[in-house]
């Protein structure tokens, strides 16, 4: 298989591939976030690095930029909150700006579409301010630039979360470090988990707002906002192979 990796070529084969404007750059953006005592700080990193990969592979002309690790603030209700040790987040600015600057040296090498892939929820709001200001920056300079913005669990259907959830879905919002990313994990890098640690938690209940600062005691001394005892790597394969045949067929 291809090698779309951008850091693993050599910059004339970069510049080979990439100077007719016609390549499309991925980018994998995820968070340095605890996921509960059985799983490695960097989930949201490795999911969507991988997912990148195969669709690039899959895809006509496509390569994928190195990932960006760092993202917005965990939060409480989706991450689990910023207080847990091991939980590496920069600000909502540090994060746009920084999209931002990756992007324009891409397109400063040619590059003209670009899909940046989210694996971390927090992260949402603040890439689509970094692909807006690039798009209105680069049409005042006369170039046309389109920018995909996507996260992977948008891809999944019902179909399969009836597969993934037999005994019912209680909702994205607290699958962090449940059953979807620990089978997924499982899939991808079973060397990162560690069942064994699985803590058997309640779906978290949140009051209808937040509040600053943040309350520990609303999430469960695990971290994780549902249980990832019921996770397989099975489930992990039919969620990605979901996800990454959709992307392909939506932006190939």
């Amino acid at each position: 298989m291809k090698d779309v990796k951008i850091e693993n070529m050599d910059w004339v084969s970069y510049k080979e591939i990439t100077e007719s404007g016609d390549c499309k750059i991925i980018l994998p953006v995820g968070a340095i976030e605890q996921h509960g005592p059985h799983m490695s700080l960097n989930p949201d990193v490795l999911i969507p690095s991988y997912i990148s990969e195969q669709v690039a592979k899959k895809g006509n002309k496509m390569l994928v930029a190195p990932a960006i690790s760092y993202g917005y603030k965990s939060q409480v209700k989706s991450g689990g909150g910023n207080f847990f040790p091991g939980t590496t987040c920069v600000s909502g600015s540090s994060l746009e700006q920084y999209v931002y600057d990756v992007l324009l040296a891409y397109v400063n090498h040619g590059n003209r579409e670009f899909i940046l892939v989210n694996g971390h929820f927090e992260n949402s709001v603040y890439l689509c301010e970094a692909a807006d200001k690039l798009v209105n920056h680069c049409e005042l300079r006369g170039m046309k630039v389109k920018v995909y913005l996507l996260s992977y669990w948008d891809f999944i259907s019902d179909d399969t979360i009836s597969k993934v959830f037999p005994d019912g879905f209680t909702g994205w919002a607290i699958e962090h470090g449940g059953v979807l990313e620990t089978s997924i994990m499982l899939k991808i890098h079973p060397e990162l988990v560690d069942m064994t640690k699985a803590v058997d938690v309640e779906p978290a209940t949140f009051p209808p707002y937040d509040v600053f600062p943040s309350d520990p005691s609303w999430i469960a001394p695990s971290g994780t906002l549902s249980s990832p005892v019921k996770a397989t790597a099975e489930k992990g394969k039919l969620i990605l192979d979901e996800c990454i045949e959709g992307i392909v067929k939506h932006l190939n």
